[in-house]
């Protein structure tokens, strides 16, 4: 892999990662078109993608800065501390915390079982990719048609969390996209697309670090020196392109549908089935 070639994957992994395209299907893809997954090491292309998603990350701490940091805050205070209260009287922010911690169970246990399976070959089938782009697609539109978008993220319940949670767990098939299956499944709950897209960053917080940091320590054993400096270009590249993204789709969100990235889906997995 080039520095070019970093730069390029990197800035896709940030434009997609939080649009509802998947990040993962467009970088296997590109992976595919650049020659650079090999495959007799699939594991190598997993630990890299996951890996470039910390710069994503980064991209969510800085632009929800003041929820990451009140959050966590709140959540201890009023659960661990003489002022504890009951989750019922508790602040948004601490049972946005709730909400998150509830929410992530389903991603970490069914991600831990299948972690063999995320990282083999199934994970890279351009036929699983351009199927589950176009599935997912059709899902979003019927989330579109019969979803209320009548309730806003303070009106979130446990029942929201752990149905979005489980759908996160949808993000495992490669070209479903985290944000565009917590997306849809919060349409689905009646939530407002921009409350919606805004759990689903919050969301993906603990399933990005966890992912990113066991990948990255798994992954030191296929880099040497050259491809350490290419992760870290690529990482700092998705975390810029990963910002811009996220401050585009909330405000996109405001006024549009979503159903502009389920025709793009549908094309992109049509071709992937095609030409792949």
């Amino acid at each position: 892999m080039t520095v070019l070639q970093a730069i390029l994957l990197g800035l896709i992994q940030g434009l997609s990662e939080f649009i509802p395209i998947s990040s993962t299907a467009h970088l296997t893809l590109a992976g595919h078109l650049l020659g650079v997954i090999e495959g007799t090491a699939p594991e190598a292309w997993t630990s890299f993608m996951a890996t470039i998603q910390l710069g994503t990350l980064l991209a969510v701490f800085v632009y929800f800065a003041r929820d990451v940091r009140d959050i966590p805050l709140a959540f201890i205070k009023e659960n661990f501390t003489s002022k504890r209260k009951k989750i019922s009287e508790q602040s948004l922010s601490s049972r946005m915390g709730w909400l998150i911690c509830v929410g992530s169970i389903p991603i970490a246990t069914i991600g831990l079982a299948l972690k063999k399976v995320i990282e083999g070959d199934f994970t890279k089938s351009p036929t699983v990719i351009g199927c589950s782009l176009i599935a997912l697609a059709l899902i979003m539109a019927f989330a579109e048609r019969v979803g209320k978008f009548s309730r806003d993220g303070e009106k979130l319940g446990f029942k929201d969390a752990i149905f979005i949670g489980l759908a996160q767990c949808l993000a495992l098939i490669p070209g479903a996209s985290r944000s565009g299956t917590t997306i849809t499944a919060g349409m689905f709950m009646g939530l407002t697309r921009e409350a919606a897209a805004r759990f689903s960053f919050l969301l993906s917080i603990p399933a990005i670090l966890a992912s990113g940091l066991l990948e990255f320590f798994q992954s030191l054993s296929y880099i040497d020196a050259s491809q350490l400096v290419n992760l870290i270009v690529a990482t700092v590249i998705s975390a810029i392109s990963g910002y811009i993204s996220i401050a585009f789709l909330l405000k996109f969100l405001k006024t549009r549908t979503t159903y502009s990235f389920a025709i793009y889906r549908i094309i992109i997995g049509i071709a992937v089935l095609l030409y792949l």
